[in-house]
This record gives structure tokens, sequence and C-alpha cells, in this order.
């Protein structure tokens, strides 16, 4: 993987909120539903979620800017591949040095590779290890800590008038157990939930399971920020003699009261009707009404006969 910085086009010292902002405007941008005809987005849409959750975690973040983990979050060792005995082959055998083949030394009999190789890596006090490892030398004898098992991405719907008022989602891990997610104030289409310890098993524990929230579209409802927005119809004459209507919310129909002479296109404010704000409360829900002629316009045509009305609602637009 390549540098997680890079990947969210931050710099090294990006505060926790440009990481969190550079990493949104990317999910939106890249998001698999956005790009159906572009094959590498889901590919690259993976990518920047890797990168998020790694500098997204201060302590996994501080590891690897001093050098300890890689991109992929899997310690870095710089000797691996040397072999068991600290300078082998790649295959990990070891090789017998005889006095002779180390040319500089003259020949000398029963020299202690050992002794050797501790005064050119950290002086006295080094010991060997299994394995033809040295302490003292590399780190004063510290192993970095086992790794933690892998994460594992979940995609979850939610119905819109879920996720407008918080109900909790059902969810089933990889292992079949299935648990109960409560969902977050603010929550939008792209939001990531983590949840700890519930990925891969690892020697160090287990991993996490990220969790993107994809909110499902309605078939009348729209989201205009916190608010909701839609569009009601109503008859003439509930518009022209005034009438009480059931309007649907998120929460469930209410009764909504048309005023006498109300116009198409009004727009009525439904407080406390909308998405769950982070910080408290709720948006609105706007609903537009829309006057709709009768199917049969025959009846009304007979009863406006003669009847013209003089005025010019467009006179306002200049026209």
């Amino acid at each position: 993987m390549s540098d997680p910085y890079a990947t969210l086009g931050v710099s090294r010292s990006a505060s926790e909120a440009e990481i969190k902002s550079a990493y949104r405007k990317l999910a939106k941008e890249l998001h698999p539903d956005r790009n159906k005809d572009k094959p590498d987005a889901s590919e690259r849409f993976s990518k920047v979620t890797q990168a998020y959750d790694l500098l997204s975690d201060k302590q996994k973040r501080a590891q690897f800017d001093r050098g300890e983990i890689d991109a992929d979050g899997n310690p870095a060792n710089p000797f691996a591949g040397m072999g068991g005995g600290g300078f082998g082959g790649r295959g990990g055998g070891q090789r017998t040095y005889r006095p002779e083949d180390m040319g500089g030394f003259g020949g000398a009999e029963g020299v202690d590779l050992g002794d050797l190789f501790e005064g050119l890596f950290g002086g006295g006090g080094g010991q060997r290890r299994p394995g033809g490892g040295f302490g003292g030398g590399f780190g004063g004898g510290q192993r970095p800590p086992p790794p933690r098992g892998a994460n594992v991405q979940y995609r979850l719907k939610v119905p819109f008038t879920d996720a407008a008022t918080l109900k909790d989602q059902r969810i089933t891990l990889s292992d079949g157990k299935t648990i109960d997610l409560k969902l977050s104030a603010g929550v939008e289409d792209g939001t990531q939930m983590r949840l700890k310890g519930k990925g891969e098993q690892g020697p160090g524990g287990a991993g996490d399971a990220i969790v993107t929230i994809s909110i499902d579209r309605h078939a009348f409802f729209r989201r205009d920020g916190d608010d909701v927005r839609m569009d009601l119809p109503i008859t003439l004459d509930e518009a022209l003699q005034g009438a009480k209507v059931k309007c649907p919310t998120v929460d469930g129909a209410v009764m909504l009261t048309i005023k006498p002479g109300t116009s198409g296109g009004t727009v009525m404010r439904l407080k406390g009707k909308g998405f769950s704000r982070k910080g408290s409360g709720r948006g609105d829900q706007l609903v537009t009404l829309q006057i709709a002629m009768p199917e049969d316009t025959t009846e009304l045509a007979k009863r406006l006969e003669g009847w013209k009305d003089s005025s010019n609602p467009r006179s306002k637009l200049g026209v």
C-alpha cells in the first residue's frame, strides 16, 4: 500500500480534522454507488478507507510516523528475510564461516564470531538469541508488539426514514453473529462506524469491523442538510377554501392545515421532523404544496364558464 498521507492528499503535519475532511471528500467522490461506470473506483475507495483507518487511530499513526509499522499496519522489520542465522541466505539457512574465508583476519583459528558481531553492533552486554539474533545492539532487545488481526470492511444499507430517526440497525458479521448497530446523530451517506474487536483474529488480538453507511433513496422524501423536503399535492378546492390534510413525515403522518387561498408552490415547515443533528435536536421537514387539477375537468370548466382571472401572477418576474 502507498503512503496513507499521499493517498488522502494531506501533509504529515495534518490535524485530525484535516484528515477527516480529506477522507470525507474522497469517500463521497469515489463511492461505488456514484461510480458504477468506473471499475477502479471501488479499489480506490478501499485504499482511501484503509489509509483513513490508520491515520484516524492516534496510536497507529504515531507508530507509522516512527517507522514501527508499515502502511498496512504490520510491524516494519528492516532485517526481515535475512534468515534464521542473522546473515544467512534467502531461504533462512545458516552459513558456516571458516577462518580461511575471513581474509583480513589472517586465517586465525578459533575466532568467536559472536564476540566479533557484539563489538560491531552495540558493544558489551549483547547476548546471542536462539536463531542467531543479538540483544543489546538492535533496540535494546525490545521486540515490536504482535500484530492485531486485519480490519473487516462492511457496507450497510439503511432506509431513509431509519437514518433520519436513528433507528437501530441489525448487521450480520462475517462470523455469522448479528449485532444491533446504534446510528450516530448526523449520520450521512458514507459515514463510517468502527466496531472494536469485531475484525479478524491475530496474534495481538482481533482487528476492528469498519461499517460504511449507505442511505437508501426514498420515494418522495429528499434530504437537504439536516432538513427533509417533499412535495405534497392538494386539490384545487382545498387550496381555494382551505382544509386539513394528512401529510407523511419520517415519524409518521401528521395533519397539516391549509389556509384558504393558498397558492401552489407554498412551502410549509414542520419543526423537528428532519434528521438528527450532531450537537442536539433535529432539522425540519419542508413541504412544498402542489395544486393538482382533477383528471376530468369537464365539471370544473362548466362552473368557470364566462369567468376569467384578470391578475398577472408573473408580474414579479418582470413579464
